[in-house]
């Protein structure tokens, strides 16, 4: 019986693989396809330790946010760890910085321009676009409806649709270079490892990894795996998967922009490079091809974070919490937030997207050092639970450099702050040191109140 019980607690490679698959189609979207080929392109001769600097933090971060949320429960819980307000405050800023304050229109936005040139002539764009955004998020507030069965649809059908797809661009490419690489360019032309680093954060991937381990967590319990210990093996093991899916799909990317170099000197859109790769090789529906891959792209990164999104906020606010009552929102169920993300993306996907972009970008500059430093402490989480005081220490002295900056680069761009003289302030790194400071101070605290 024990055995048996055992055997059913763990998932099959199968069923991993469907997992890893379903978390790929959850992080891929269009930014994922386009950043590594113009990187590459840019990156020239370059390309490989560009590349290898975009996976650590394309794939490297991701992958660690996601195994240390695994580790310690949810995203709320390591975030606890600092305090219950800040934990409160922060997730509910990555849910609403990734989900509909930014990633959730501009999936609509970006599939549809790579629909423009398949447009009947004479039709008007913007009627066309508002008609394409609500037919988009009307099917993928359909899909979510649903979030446990996430794993049938994304691990089993769409992402390995977009698979396939991906695999004809970029084997094509493979066979049939178009070009060669150039000498890389600015900023390639200097550290392009570390060029490589900070592009991989654009993908904003490690916001995302806090926040779908709720999902994965909920389908993988749906297949039969509901001890904590076996939840996190399973996510890890998602997480492996995803991370190798990830990594293969980028070096073909980049590899299509490399040789591209030649070709398209001047490109400065990835997607640009992918549909002319595309076309290249297998004429108009090469176009039609790349077209379908970033819609797929869009709408299974919409469906994830629709699905998180109204996961959250209904366990947190509403009808799911211990005490709905006690919540100013009252017993709001997860369907009408998903409605409510889904209907205010729409409006965003048209109308005034570039100002929330402009918003947007300080606020994920305050958000991404803080994640950071959560999601190392939480893989070490032993060792720093061990000397509590580091938690608020370390967070507290990242969040404010952090959101100084963010309020400068929103507020006042041209302003001097006495953080820029830090080490590796001018890469955008000066949280470093004073976050190893701040660990030793709050290791320090810890032993003298033991």
């Amino acid at each position: 019986m024990t055995q048996a019980r055992n055997q059913a607690a763990r998932l099959s490679t199968r069923q991993s693989i469907a997992v890893g698959i379903t978390l790929f189609s959850m992080f891929f979207g269009a930014g994922n396809l386009i950043l590594p080929s113009l990187m590459a392109l840019q990156a020239g001769t370059s390309a490989i330790p560009a590349v290898a600097g975009f996976l650590v933090a394309g794939i490297g971060l991701p992958i660690m946010g996601i195994i240390a949320v695994a580790l310690v429960g949810t995203a709320r819980e390591l975030a606890g760890r600092v305090h219950p307000t800040f934990s409160l405050v922060f997730v509910t800023a990555i849910y609403l910085s990734i989900g509909p304050c930014l990633a959730i229109p501009r999936t609509s936005s970006t599939a549809f321009e790579m629909l423009i040139p398949l447009l009947p002539a004479g039709m008007p764009v913007g009627v066309a676009q508002a008609a394409f955004s609500v037919a988009f998020f009307a099917l993928a507030f359909v899909l979510a409806l649903r979030p446990t069965t996430l794993t049938r649809l994304l691990g089993r059908i769409t992402g390995p649709t977009l698979i396939v797809l991906i695999v004809a661009v970029v084997g094509s490419a493979i066979i049939d270079p178009a070009g060669t690489p150039l000498a890389p360019l600015a900023p390639f032309d200097n550290a392009p490892a570390i060029q490589g680093f900070l592009s991989g954060y654009q993908t904003m991937d490690l916001l995302a990894s806090l926040t779908f381990g709720l999902v994965i967590a909920e389908n993988i319990r749906g297949l039969g795996v509901t001890d904590d210990k076996g939840l996190t093996r399973e996510i890890s093991r998602a997480g492996v998967v995803t991370g190798v899916l990830m990594g293969l799909v980028y070096c073909g990317l980049a590899f299509v922009g490399a040789t591209f170099g030649s070709v398209m000197p001047n490109a400065t859109n990835g997607a640009a490079i992918l549909t002319a790769s595309a076309t290249m090789h297998f004429g108009v529906a090469g176009t039609v091809v790349v077209a379908a891959i970033y819609l797929l792209a869009c709408l299974n990164v919409c469906i994830g974070l629709i699905s998180c999104c109204g996961t959250y906020f209904a366990e947190t606010f509403g009808a799911q919490s211990d005490d709905p009552s006690s919540h100013a929102l009252g017993r709001v169920p997860y369907a009408a937030w998903a409605a409510a993300f889904a209907a205010f993306s729409c409006a965003l996907s048209n109308f005034g997207l570039d100002a929330i972009l402009a918003f947007s970008v300080p606020l994920l500059g305050a958000l991404y050092p803080i994640s950071i430093v959560l999601v190392i402490m939480g893989m070490a989480h032993c060792a720093c639970d061990s000397a509590p005081r580091i938690w608020p220490w370390v967070t507290g002295v990242v969040a404010v450099l952090s959101v100084a900056g963010a309020l400068r680069d929103a507020i006042a761009p041209g302003l001097s702050l006495p953080s820029d003289l830090l080490p590796l302030a001018d890469i955008g790194l000066g949280w470093v040191l004073p976050a190893i400071v701040a660990a030793v101070i709050g290791m320090a605290v810890s032993r003298s109140k033991a």
